[in-house]
């Protein structure tokens, strides 16, 4: 699956079937002086520049990797959808500046039969177009395509109460126009603040996905003579480009050259299968085949791994020509005070442990 062409070809449908329902439901408005129903128009015209904005950033995107970018220009994606947040909450407050404005100086709608079919029908189109392009964007991982689909069912639900709105007043002669206007403003101002909410999210650096990084690291595991993997790293350059770095436990009788091998066929094999490509692969050397390391690895873990937050413990390394201990905890995010349980669990191995140096780093709760 082209992931480009599946970007493009949705958004196009997008255009098209934005534009048309904005054609028609602003004839509808205009004729039968239907504030909210202009309104709808206008927010499908802004769904139709934000399927534009999305193929422009999907073709951006592609583009390959310069001197100046040398990993590529997959963010582009995350700053149209920045833009796309904007263009919806810029239609939200013009939406509510107008509906406010119906409610100080109000005009009385005049709803045909027709026109109530047009928005009805509106209503089915919207509804399937949103399903299409969410279903998409989550097929591609596409970010943009994810929030134009969200927006398209929640114009959906816009539709169907403008629609309500206009039976109402037809059948009871109450008119909730303007009103219904300030509601439907509301919530595509909140959809757009999502939107930011979210992209903002990723250029920050998220949680790697707990599926994908299981998956990994189980991986890893499989090759012979490595006993565990931790501190998986990933950074994202775009949906699919994804960079980092990870710690293999081995034993300690391993080469240089079968490292070297071994750290080769990792990295080939992990980026053909997850498209996740492992600039550094470092390792843990381990020795529990000798008595006093393994028992001193028991007496050790059972103390660090009492504490609830303590999430796990690896790399543990007796050397024994200068008797130093060393080993990485890691402690839940959940802990208000990550730092102080990590001193508290240094000084009591130390105190336990008289004779050792110890040699304890505190990792992040990067990934599960």
């Amino acid at each position: 699956m082209d992931r480009q062409k599946v970007i493009v070809r949705t958004g196009i449908i997008g255009i098209l079937a934005n534009v048309f329902l904005a054609a028609f439901k602003a004839a509808v408005g205009l004729l039968s002086n239907s504030i909210s129903v202009v309104l709808d128009a206008v927010n499908n015209l802004s769904d139709a520049l934000s399927s534009v904005i999305t193929i422009i950033g999907a073709k951006l995107s592609t583009k390959p990797s310069d001197k100046k970018h040398p990993l590529g220009h997959g963010r582009v994606e995350y700053i149209s959808a920045l833009a796309i947040g904007m263009i919806v909450i810029y239609a939200g407050l013009a939406a509510m500046y107008e509906s406010v404005q119906k409610i100080i100086h109000p005009e009385e709608p005049d709803y045909s039969f027709t026109a109530l079919i047009i928005v009805g029908v509106a209503v089915i189109i919207k509804i399937l177009l949103g399903i299409y392009v969410l279903n998409k964007g989550k097929a591609v991982s596409s970010d943009s395509l994810i929030a134009s689909g969200k927006d398209a069912l929640l114009d959906s639900i816009v539709s169907a109460s403008v629609l309500v709105a206009a039976i109402l007043y037809e059948t009871l002669d109450i008119s909730l126009e303007a009103y219904l206007g300030v509601v439907i403003s509301f919530f595509i101002i909140k959809e757009g603040f999502e939107v930011l909410h979210r992209t903002l999210s990723q250029i920050l650096g998220e949680r790697i996905d707990s599926k994908l990084s299981r998956q990994i690291k189980e991986e890893l595991c499989t090759y012979p003579g490595v006993s565990g993997a931790y501190d998986l790293i990933l950074h994202a350059y775009g949906p699919e480009m994804l960079v980092g770095s990870v710690h293999i436990e081995v034993p300690y009788t391993m080469t240089a050259p079968e490292l070297d091998m071994l750290e080769r066929q990792m990295t080939a094999d992990i980026f053909a299968k997850y498209r996740v490509a492992l600039t550094g692969i470092s390792i843990y050397s381990v020795n529990l085949s000798d008595p006093e390391t393994d028992a001193l690895f028991h007496k050790v873990y059972d103390m660090v791994t009492e504490h609830d937050d303590v999430l796990q413990m690896h790399g543990f390394n007796l050397n024994k020509q200068t008797s130093t201990v060393a080993f990485d905890i890691i402690i839940s995010f959940d802990n208000p005070d990550r730092e102080k349980l990590y001193r508290e669990i240094v000084s009591r191995v130390e105190q336990e442990f008289p004779q050792y140096h110890f040699s304890v780093i505190l990792d992040g709760d990067i990934s599960d």
